[in-house]
């Protein structure tokens, strides 16, 4: 149950504000400036943030870093209700902050509670990550507009408070029970920070998430926007995106598995570069078939996401390994990805074209394909 709740959190509070953005613009006189920070801000405090997570596991328990991380995303839920700038832009750093810690948290927790399920678990929870993200996003404009910003807005607060109790009274059981020396997330000789840093496959793996993420919210932030430039009434440049995002939610659960069943996940990171790569191009060439280019899209961005989320635990030889991955890989990968929609945008504005951001996607794939079968290759972290 604990797991379930924390994975329901950890989209919602996001992708619920871009669908109402231009209502936000003009409720609160938000400039386009003040817009894009917004829009830019939840995915750096995803990376900024994530480096406190393993810390303070070991000072406090996981739980009771969990406990703390879901009541920051109910105060940032609610805080960002209130009718000023300030209150958005307070709101979503605190949200953001919650979520960052709880992405980093929950490959450890799958590790330690769930070593003999760890595809199993970690396909439930990218699943019920990306359905409620969608979620949040396609009821954002109904909800907006039946019952008010503020109270649409406000809904995700439910979620959230059901979560931080669940995992308040998780952390007040594990105190309780005095756990061993041993329970995970406690020091250990020759520390996590050092074995993980000292990598090369640590490297890989942080290297594939972050160009992972980094495709994913360009292709979120700017899809729309390609379709309408290419000739696409609005409407349905829109719901190429939802769709693209629809797509992917099976394979949330499918990859994870399948991965964890497989001694080496190169194949399945060379099917999903394959994927993504091919969508790339049909968009670029053959702009007039992108219902079946975005189609492809979505399973490999669909696909590519949770196959590398699974590869924190799989490479992981230990919880206390996973959660120092998990922070190295999403500090990196979040600070990419948060700056890829403003690069691929200024590019855009740069060249007065969608063909250089394109090819650049394109050209990322390289880099990607390389760094994953690196990080596919059967091993652990710090193993010689």
């Amino acid at each position: 149950m604990g797991l379930v709740l924390l994975a329901l959190n950890l989209r919602a509070a996001i992708t619920g504000i871009p669908p109402v953005l231009a209502t936000l613009q003009s409720a609160l006189r938000l400039t386009g400036a003040q817009a894009g920070v917004l829009t830019t801000l939840p995915v750096l405090c995803l990376g900024v943030f994530a480096p406190v997570a393993p810390v303070l596991a070991r000072r406090i328990g996981t739980e009771a870093v969990l406990a703390v991380a879901l009541a920051l995303i109910l105060a940032g839920v609610l805080v960002r209700t209130l009718p000023t700038p300030a209150g958005l832009f307070a709101g979503t750093l605190l949200a953001g902050a919650g979520i960052a810690l709880g992405n980093v948290l929950m490959p450890a927790v799958i590790k330690r509670d769930f070593p003999d399920r760890i595809g199993l678990m970690t396909g439930l929870a990218m699943t019920l990550m990306a359905a409620t993200g969608a979620l949040a996003a396609g009821l954002a404009v109904p909800l907006t507009t039946a019952t008010g910003r503020r109270t649409a807005l406000t809904v995700w607060a439910a979620p959230a408070l059901a979560a931080a109790t669940t995992w308040t009274l998780l952390a007040a059981r594990r105190t309780h029970s005095r756990p061993p020396a041993t329970t995970p997330l406690t020091p250990v000789p020759a520390g996590p920070r050092t074995s993980v840093l000292r990598s090369p496959l640590a490297w890989a793996v942080s290297a594939l998430l972050g160009i992972v993420s980094l495709c994913f919210y360009v292709l979120v932030a700017w899809t729309p926007q390609i379709m309408s430039d290419e000739g696409y009434p609005t409407a349905e440049a829109g719901a190429m995106t939802s769709v693209m995002l629809t797509i992917g939610i099976p394979f949330g659960l499918a990859v994870p598995v399948t991965a964890a069943r497989l001694a080496d996940q190169r194949p399945l990171v060379v099917m999903v570069i394959a994927l993504k790569a091919a969508g790339l191009t049909g968009i670029l060439l053959a702009p007039e078939h992108a219902w079946a280019w975005t189609g492809l899209l979505g399973i490999g961005i669909g696909a590519g996401f949770p196959l590398a989320m699974t590869l924190l635990s799989l490479r992981s030889p230990d919880p206390v390994t996973a959660a120092g991955l998990s922070a190295m890989a999403q500090t990196g990968g979040y600070l990419l990805a948060g700056c890829g929609p403003l690069a691929i945008g200024l590019l855009h504005t740069l060249t007065g074209s969608w063909d250089t951001p394109l090819l650049l996607l394109i050209a990322c794939t390289v880099p990607e394909l390389l760094v994953g079968l690196v990080a596919g290759r059967p091993g652990f972290v710090g193993a010689r």
